[in-house]
């Protein structure tokens, strides 16, 4: 059998991250997580928790949408607004994220898809400021390669590059 720090990355949708490492991805605290997830903001959609001693799952795409979430508190967003762009990213297409631009003059999010659009809304002459989504992607990724998943289907960790991480490997050993 192959070292799991040796193989190949695994394609996002076999892989879930716990909390823990959504946090670190995106940038939250443990507290913001759970309070997403308990109102329903952003839940996990690999693995929800049932009761004492489970453990939340999350995607690659929910972990970029916390991020994003992250990113429009950050700026002011509303939570109401939030909820609102949260539900549209939830309805669109996963590779439909990487090239979107979410825009926000700080009381309504819009969806910008071409520079034309981008363009369009600056014309208004309000203060506006822009998540580009494939940014936020490549940037979660990119955390993510540092950190550990878990296999969706077998529930083997994924080790990430950190050789001082015995503790995953042992873990991955002892099933």
């Amino acid at each position: 059998m192959q070292d799991s720090a040796e193989a190949a990355p695994e394609p996002h949708e076999n892989v879930g991250y716990r909390g823990p490492t959504a946090c670190a991805a995106a940038g939250i605290t443990y507290r913001q997580l759970d309070y997403w997830a308990r109102t329903g903001l952003v839940e996990p959609s690999v693995r929800s928790a049932h009761g004492s001693g489970t453990q939340r799952l999350y995607s690659f795409r929910d972990v970029v949408v916390l991020k994003i979430v992250k990113r429009f508190l950050d700026t002011g967003v509303s939570l109401q607004n939030i909820r609102t762009a949260v539900h549209h990213l939830r309805e669109r297409g996963f590779s439909d994220l990487e090239r979107m631009t979410l825009m926000s003059d700080g009381a309504t999010v819009y969806e910008c898809t071409s520079p034309d659009e981008v363009h369009a809304l600056l014309q208004g002459g309000q203060g506006i400021f822009g998540i580009a989504v494939g940014v936020v992607w490549r940037d979660v990724e990119s955390a993510l390669s540092q950190l550990h998943g878990e296999r969706v289907d077998t529930g083997e960790t994924l080790v990430g590059p950190n050789p001082a991480d015995e503790l995953a490997r042992r873990r991955n050993r002892a099933v």
